[in-house]
């Protein structure tokens, strides 16, 4: 069997001999062969531990790849998580700011409601002393020295004023003229009311008023001429001494500031006019120039040397002291050209029972 041993090897190379080149085919001999199938078995086994290490060093290699791939994946994700991070850094440093300016308004409105809670504190005092104070004025006006007193004070004020003007009526009375010497009080002829003229009554004529027996015509106020009566002058006159006398007392009982004053002179009476000649350029201007700079204007209530215009417009402006009483009391003026007629209802409408009333 040895012997047939070294034909299979013999084969065995022959096969190999077609593979591998014959110059490179070394040739071992029998005593070597043992040898060298040792050599070679050892080789094997080598071989196949290299194998065995290779295996393991690429399943290392693999899991070190793997683990490299996860560290990235890991670095990635720390990555991300960082920008994350950051970005909601950002998002809390604004949000803190906002947090700041926040609080700083918050402050702000603290403090501001800390003022308006001390104004309510002083207001809610200062209202609950007007309410105490609107208390004791209710009952001020509800006890024995309120209201009704003052309506009484009021009435017996009226009274008074009644009463004195009833003086001035008999110290000036006013009458119609109905026949050549015949006159009559006016009281028992129907006048007007307050609002205007009783219903079925005839105006009276101007021209048959008389004051204290006289006369007062307008017409030498309007035209003079060489043939005017000097006395029908001088009566009218003496008739417009007398309104402005009357007027002048009944302005100063009713306690009301005429806008035109009186400067009482018997028949050499005059009026004051205290429009400027110079219209201003607002009324605070014109307060002050009526007040300080302006100065009034005479115009006189006769003719007597007089010029007629001045004479006339100073008849027109004691109507307007008339009209000024009468809107007063709350009567309606009879007309710009009725001084007398104005005057006679001036004094009706005082007398009456209407007037305590008002």
């Amino acid at each position: 069997m040895d012997q047939q041993q070294p034909p299979t090897l013999s084969s065995s190379s022959s096969s190999a001999a077609k593979l591998v080149d014959p110059e490179k085919v070394k040739v071992i001999g029998w005593e070597d062969f043992e040898q060298e199938l040792a050599r070679l078995m050892s080789l094997s086994s080598a071989l196949q531990q290299a194998k065995d290490k290779s295996h393991s060093l690429q399943d290392k290699l693999n899991s070190l790849i793997q683990i490299k791939a996860e560290s990235l994946n890991r670095a990635n994700e720390l990555e991300q998580m960082k920008e994350k991070l950051e970005a909601r850094r950002v998002v809390m440093e604004k949000m803190s700011m906002l947090s700041k300016v926040a609080e700083e308004n918050a402050k702000k409105q603290e403090e501001r409601l800390s003022m308006e809670v001390r104004s309510l504190l002083v207001s809610g005092t200062a209202l609950s002393v007007a309410r105490r104070r609107l208390q004791e004025s209710n009952k001020l006006l509800s006890g024995e020295k309120g209201y009704g007193h003052l309506e009484n004070l009021n009435k017996m004020l009226r009274l008074r004023q009644q009463f004195m003007i009833q003086q001035v009526s008999l110290l000036y009375p006013v009458k119609i003229l109905v026949g050549p010497k015949q006159e009559q009080e006016l009281e028992s002829f129907p006048s007007s009311s307050k609002s205007g003229s009783a219903a079925g009554s005839k105006p009276i004529n101007p021209g048959s008023l008389t004051i204290l027996g006289l006369h007062l015509t307008m017409l030498p106020f309007t035209k003079i001429s060489l043939f005017t009566d000097k006395k029908e002058v001088q009566r009218s006159a003496t008739a417009l001494g007398y309104i402005a006398h009357a007027v002048s007392l009944i302005a100063h009982y009713l306690q009301v500031p005429l806008r035109y004053p009186l400067h009482l002179g018997g028949s050499h009476s005059y009026i004051n006019d205290y429009a400027p000649s110079i219209e201003p350029s607002s009324s605070d201007l014109l307060l002050s120039t009526l007040s300080s700079n302006t100065k009034p204007v005479e115009f006189p209530l006769f003719l007597d040397g007089q010029d007629t215009t001045r004479a006339a417009y100073a008849v027109f402006l004691l109507n307007k002291d008339v009209e000024q009483l009468l809107n007063f009391i709350g009567v309606k003026s009879l007309g710009p050209r009725h001084v007398l007629a104005n005057l006679k209802e001036l004094l009706r409408t005082i007398q009456s029972a209407e007037y305590i009333d008002t």
